[in-house]
């Protein structure tokens, strides 16, 4: 096991195209050429053959209160005539042992395989839901919709604007990944959908100020309450949010909130529209968003993949045969490569006082017995010894002891709680969790517990 070369990415893509059954074309082969350059990688050879391949993208994850570099697995690749010979275990460790020597105590990914992770310590830590509306009538709602004006905007113009929208509430909920302006443009506004090529460009509506930092004086879809509009033709000319003059991004006042989406015509069936992200500050922003989707012409449903289990819409809409969840799947699992560093990270929501005995058969710095003690703190201003005013969190400290356990736990279960997303409780009801103490179980969850479950979006 060794990092993998430059000069090894071809073979690697090889190696991997190999083993996904993939056979991209020129410009798809190339972006992932692209993607492997700027990624962590690790080869395993027998011989001068390369027979597998870990790759890891330089993340930064939102935790509660703050952030962690994360490395995010992806191209994870054995040779077939090399399974079951511990390959793949090997590079896993050896990836572990990076991390924990360049002070990176979580590592992510998106499972293919549920089965495979799960023995090497990763937890399902946040959920999606597949939320369908039927928009051949109006959107029944229980909220007045955000009367500010929607405006659409040029997709080449979107990363700088989204990307500042997305940074400043990234912090809210944990599990977002950091973004660069790259990663929006090739990832998320990437002209054809690498997945259904009979979807349109991306669209992206905006909610918020005009062009010019005013309030656009036109009727809109977030007015509407039992009329249509063709997709882009809700505003008029005058107010530059037609699709033929798409916003600037340069307006002087903060938008509101914005939906990125796509569009197809389907003949034996309404048309869809395919929503890829939706984010809000309140909910009659995102009332606004979701009726002018549910609003666009020769369109019959709302496709929206990966939504926050805990998603506002749910609540306020006001007939929910009309919005359904159709589906509900782990997202992000997450892997606590330094269980310490990755615990005293994160702020905390209640004090606690526990042992846990935590199981981890990769990571032997990692199993044992360690006193978990949070206890009040102020959270301080980045890059100095100030509180912020008014801010009381808990903060935990995380130490080995000889004392008796009041909650044994795999480390796999502990990462799926990190974020805040699953009970600890749960885990000791379906017996993957053995609590010593009454109540430990329960005071952990308390201390965990976080104002939004976590939420990932980006796929990887």
């Amino acid at each position: 096991m060794r990092p993998l070369p430059e000069t090894d990415i071809d073979r690697a893509l090889d190696l991997a195209y190999l083993v996904f059954h993939d056979t991209p074309e020129e410009e798809k082969r190339k972006h992932h050429h692209d993607l492997l350059l700027g990624c962590d990688r690790i080869g395993a050879y027998d011989g001068d053959a390369l027979v597998g391949l870990i790759a890891a993208f330089r993340f930064t994850v939102s935790v509660p209160g703050g952030e962690l570099p994360c490395p995010g697995l992806t191209f994870v690749s054995v040779a077939p005539t090399h399974r079951r010979r511990g390959v793949l275990s090997g590079m896993i460790a050896k990836l572990y042992e990076m991390c924990r020597e360049e002070g990176r105590p979580v590592a992510a990914l998106w499972a293919s395989e549920d089965a495979i992770y799960g023995r090497f310590g990763f937890g399902p830590a946040t959920h999606g839901n597949t939320v369908e509306i039927n928009s051949e009538r109006p959107l029944a709602l229980r909220v007045t919709p955000d009367d500010g004006p929607l405006r659409l905007v040029d997709p080449a113009d979107a990363p700088a604007l989204l990307g500042a929208y997305y940074d400043r509430t990234r912090a809210d909920r944990a599990g977002r990944i950091a973004r660069s302006e790259a990663w929006w443009s090739e990832e998320w506004l990437v002209t054809e959908d690498e997945e259904d090529d009979e979807l349109s460009p991306p669209r992206v509506v905006v909610l918020g100020a005009g062009p010019d930092g005013t309030r656009a004086d036109a009727t809109r879809a977030a007015t509407q309450t039992d009329g249509r509009q063709a997709d882009g033709a809700h505003t008029s000319p005058d107010s530059h949010t037609s699709p033929e003059s798409p916003g600037s991004p340069d307006s002087p006042a903060p938008i509101k909130g914005y939906a990125v989406y796509r569009t197809k015509t389907r003949d034996d069936a309404p048309g869809l529209v395919r929503l890829d992200e939706l984010e809000a500050d309140t909910p009659q922003a995102a009332a606004a968003l979701w009726r002018y989707l549910a609003n666009i012409d020769l369109t019959g449903v709302v496709r929206a993949w990966g939504r926050p289990v805990d998603d506002s819409l749910l609540l306020f809409a006001a007939d929910r045969d009309q919005v359904r969840v159709t589906g509900h799947f782990p997202a992000l699992w997450l892997r606590l490569v330094d269980v310490r560093a990755a615990l005293e990270a994160r702020d905390w929501a209640a004090p606690a006082a526990l042992v846990l005995e935590v199981t981890d058969t990769q990571v032997p710095a990692n199993d044992g017995r360690f006193r978990l003690t949070v206890a009040p703190g102020d959270a301080t201003a980045e890059g100095t010894d100030t509180p912020y005013e008014g801010t009381a969190t808990y903060t935990a400290t995380y130490e080995p002891t000889s004392a008796p356990a009041d909650l044994s736990i795999e480390v796999r279960d502990l990462g799926a709680a990190y974020l805040g997303g699953t009970r600890i409780t749960a885990a000791v009801r379906a017996g993957l969790a053995t609590e010593h103490t009454p109540g430990s179980a329960a005071a952990l969850d308390a201390a965990l517990r976080t104002a939004h479950l976590p939420h990932t979006a980006d796929e990887f």
